[in-house]
Protein backbone atom coordinates (compact mmCIF):
# COMPACT_ATOMS: atom_id res chain seq x y z
CA UNK A 1 0.00 0.00 0.00
CA UNK A 2 2.74 2.49 0.95
CA UNK A 3 4.64 1.75 -2.24
CA UNK A 4 1.58 2.58 -4.33
CA UNK A 5 1.11 5.83 -2.37
CA UNK A 6 4.72 6.75 -3.14
CA UNK A 7 4.22 6.00 -6.85
CA UNK A 8 1.14 8.23 -6.93
CA UNK A 9 3.07 10.98 -5.13
CA UNK A 10 5.82 10.81 -7.76
CA UNK A 11 3.20 11.12 -10.52
CA UNK A 12 1.68 14.18 -8.84
CA UNK A 13 5.11 15.81 -8.45
CA UNK A 14 5.96 15.10 -12.09
CA UNK A 15 2.66 16.66 -13.22
CA UNK A 16 3.30 19.74 -11.08
CA UNK A 17 6.85 20.11 -12.39
CA UNK A 18 5.68 19.82 -16.01
CA UNK A 19 3.32 22.73 -15.37
CA UNK A 20 6.07 25.06 -14.10
CA UNK A 21 7.06 27.89 -16.42
CA UNK A 22 10.62 28.01 -17.74
CA UNK A 23 13.25 30.44 -16.49
CA UNK A 24 14.79 31.15 -13.10
CA UNK A 25 12.96 29.65 -10.14
CA UNK A 26 14.70 31.28 -7.22
CA UNK A 27 14.04 34.49 -5.36
CA UNK A 28 16.08 36.67 -3.08
CA UNK A 29 15.22 35.93 0.55
CA UNK A 30 16.95 37.76 3.39
CA UNK A 31 19.23 35.54 5.48
CA UNK A 32 17.69 36.78 8.72
CA UNK A 33 13.94 37.15 9.05
CA UNK A 34 12.73 39.17 12.02
CA UNK A 35 9.09 38.37 12.66
CA UNK A 36 7.10 41.02 14.53
CA UNK A 37 6.81 40.73 18.31
CA UNK A 38 4.12 38.29 19.37
CA UNK A 39 3.17 34.67 18.94
CA UNK A 40 1.77 32.60 16.13
CA UNK A 41 0.56 29.06 15.59
CA UNK A 42 0.53 27.45 12.17
CA UNK A 43 -0.64 24.02 11.13
CA UNK A 44 -0.15 21.75 8.18
CA UNK A 45 -2.01 18.53 7.45
CA UNK A 46 0.43 15.65 7.20
CA UNK A 47 0.01 11.99 6.35
CA UNK A 48 -0.42 11.04 10.03
CA UNK A 49 -2.35 14.11 11.20
CA UNK A 50 -1.88 17.76 12.01
CA UNK A 51 1.67 19.07 12.29
CA UNK A 52 1.71 22.24 14.41
CA UNK A 53 4.28 25.02 14.71
CA UNK A 54 4.26 27.50 17.61
CA UNK A 55 6.52 30.56 17.43
CA UNK A 56 7.08 33.35 19.95
CA UNK A 57 9.08 36.34 18.75
CA UNK A 58 10.65 39.24 20.63
CA UNK A 59 11.72 40.84 17.31
CA UNK A 60 15.22 39.41 17.74
CA UNK A 61 17.22 37.63 15.03
CA UNK A 62 16.05 34.22 16.29
CA UNK A 63 12.77 33.05 17.84
CA UNK A 64 12.32 33.46 21.58
CA UNK A 65 10.51 30.11 21.54
CA UNK A 66 9.80 27.64 18.76
CA UNK A 67 7.89 24.41 19.31
CA UNK A 68 6.90 21.72 16.82
CA UNK A 69 3.95 19.50 17.70
CA UNK A 70 4.19 16.29 15.66
CA UNK A 71 1.06 14.25 14.90
CA UNK A 72 2.44 10.94 16.23
CA UNK A 73 2.94 12.44 19.69
CA UNK A 74 -0.71 13.50 19.84
CA UNK A 75 -1.97 10.24 18.31
CA UNK A 76 -0.05 8.25 20.93
CA UNK A 77 -1.87 10.05 23.77
CA UNK A 78 -5.08 8.27 22.71
CA UNK A 79 -3.47 4.82 23.14
CA UNK A 80 -4.77 4.40 26.70
CA UNK A 81 -8.39 4.93 25.66
CA UNK A 82 -8.02 2.63 22.66
CA UNK A 83 -6.71 -0.26 24.76
CA UNK A 84 -9.09 -0.17 27.74
CA UNK A 85 -10.31 -3.70 28.44
CA UNK A 86 -7.92 -5.28 25.96
CA UNK A 87 -4.88 -7.49 26.32
CA UNK A 88 -1.21 -6.73 25.73
CA UNK A 89 -1.50 -8.37 22.32
CA UNK A 90 -4.36 -5.97 21.50
CA UNK A 91 -2.17 -3.01 22.51
CA UNK A 92 0.46 -4.06 19.98
CA UNK A 93 -2.13 -4.20 17.20
CA UNK A 94 -3.60 -0.83 18.23
CA UNK A 95 -0.14 0.75 18.34
CA UNK A 96 0.53 -0.55 14.84
CA UNK A 97 -2.75 0.86 13.56
CA UNK A 98 -1.90 4.33 14.89
CA UNK A 99 1.28 4.19 12.76
CA UNK A 100 3.50 6.04 15.23
CA UNK A 101 6.86 7.42 14.10
CA UNK A 102 9.21 6.89 17.05
CA UNK A 103 11.39 9.85 16.09
CA UNK A 104 8.38 12.15 16.59
CA UNK A 105 7.64 10.96 20.12
CA UNK A 106 11.20 10.86 21.43
CA UNK A 107 11.30 13.82 23.81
Amino acid sequence: MRLEEMRQSVKIIEQAMNGLPGGPHSTQVPLALRPPKGEAYGRVEGSRGELGYYLVSDEGPSPYRFHIRPPSFINLTALREMTVGGSVADAIVVLGSVDVVVGEIDR
